[in-house]
């Protein structure tokens, strides 16, 4: 009876070792389900004690069910009381009010219990292993993993991520991508839940492909500038499938951001640009200096005059004529991105209209100039913002 008692002490160490989970888990997990077989298994005819316990061995594997009953002179509720009389059989010394624990093991009661316990044992350890897998990827979120595209349908996709599987619902796919089974792609992590994703053993993972710091995560594997912390990405202004502004900066005079990111013959921001589908990216360079970082923003574009006013983040930018198109974009996006990017509302002319305006006269014929209609703004000469080597 010591050797087979000795085999299931032995049986709980190897498969807590089998499942890198703790031993002490699983014997928790045996004595609940003990104490809930006890339950399910009491005769009918049995007075059902209020509070049970069961106890396993950790050396000699003994099992035993306890009751919990309080010492009492008169017993008034068989269930949860015992007299003192009775309670001195089982611990001598026992006083009024002490708590008592009474033996109610039954006979052949580890046969009995057997099914119920190993139930009870495989869903403990289930859980411990989605717990393991949940403490994984939780510390995942706002990173980008390695994606294996495993099936689709008309809401989402489903990708595995390794131990476990992901839901990239349509919302978050690159606009006009086709995904096929079997496909590697770059996922950012957005959230992970604790409840179990279907048809799976794992927590549901929520990824995606459309998110602005997956851009920023994939620029920080190809460029060790960034990695390293000389140059950092200080903002980033997406529409994604179709283009993507980013702006860098280095604390290395001697290091130039925006050459770092493109990398020789353009190779770090072509890898970025094929993980995101051919999606086109800027990369201009951050200042400070709100009307240089507007008119950086306006690329590829040249900027010939920013007037700024920093009362309601407003700027008016002054582009050659053969560029007002370009500057603002089709349907508007290089001007929208550029707005998003630098957090300023921008009004672009062309020359030509700018010199209109110069030329008009209010109600009076007194000359109207945009100093005079924006008096609080102050004209800023950009310099070359031409970056088309840095535009794909």
């Amino acid at each position: 009876m010591k050797q087979e008692k000795a085999e299931i002490i032995q049986a709980v160490e190897a498969l807590a070792h089998e499942k890198d989970i703790s031993t002490d888990l699983l014997f928790t997990a045996i004595e609940e389900a003990l104490r809930v077989a006890y339950r399910r298994n009491l005769p009918r005819d049995a007075v059902e004690p209020a509070s049970v316990v069961a106890r396993m061995n950790r050396v000699t594997g003994a099992i035993n069910v306890y009751a919990r009953m309080m010492v009492v002179e008169e017993v008034t509720n068989p269930a949860s009381q015992i007299t003192l009389e009775d309670a001195q059989k089982f611990r001598p010394g026992a006083q009024i009010d002490d708590i008592i624990e009474k033996d109610v093991t039954p006979k052949g009661f580890l046969r009995v219990a057997a099914l119920t316990a190993k139930q009870v044992i495989m869903q403990r350890i289930r859980e411990a292993e989605r717990g393991k897998i949940y403490d994984e990827y939780v510390e995942k979120t706002d990173e980008i993993l390695t994606a294996v595209v495993q099936s689709t349908d008309e809401h989402n996709v489903y990708v595995e991520l390794g131990s476990t599987s992901g839901i990239l619902e349509k919302k978050e796919c690159i606009p006009n991508e086709v995904l096929k089974e079997g496909d590697h792609v770059k996922v950012y992590v957005l959230e992970v839940q604790r409840g179990v994703m279907p048809g799976t053993n794992g927590p549901q993972v929520r990824v995606s492909r459309i998110h602005p710091n997956l851009v920023k995560r994939l620029f920080e594997m190809e460029v060790p500038e960034i990695a390293g912390g000389v140059v950092s990405i200080k903002s980033i202004a997406r529409e994604a499938g179709s283009r993507t502004k980013i702006a860098v900066s280095s604390n290395d005079p001697m290091i130039d951001p925006v050459g770092s990111c493109v990398g020789q013959q353009g190779g770090r921001v072509k890898r970025v640009v094929n993980e995101l589908n051919d999606e086109k990216i800027d990369i201009i360079k951050w200042s400070d200096n709100p009307a240089e970082f507007v008119a950086n923003a306006l690329n590829p574009a040249h900027v010939v005059v920013i007037y700024t006013a920093d009362e309601g983040k407003v700027c008016r930018a002054v582009v050659p004529d053969n560029q007002l198109s370009l500057a603002i974009g089709d349907k508007g996006q290089n001007a929208r991105l550029a707005a998003k990017l630098t957090g300023w509302k921008i009004d672009i002319k062309s020359e030509s209209q700018i010199q209109g305006m110069e030329d008009m006269e209010d109600e009076y014929g007194n000359p109207v100039g945009v100093s005079d209609t924006y008096e609080a703004f102050e004209p800023f000469i950009s310099g070359s913002v031409d970056l088309d080597d840095d535009t794909l």
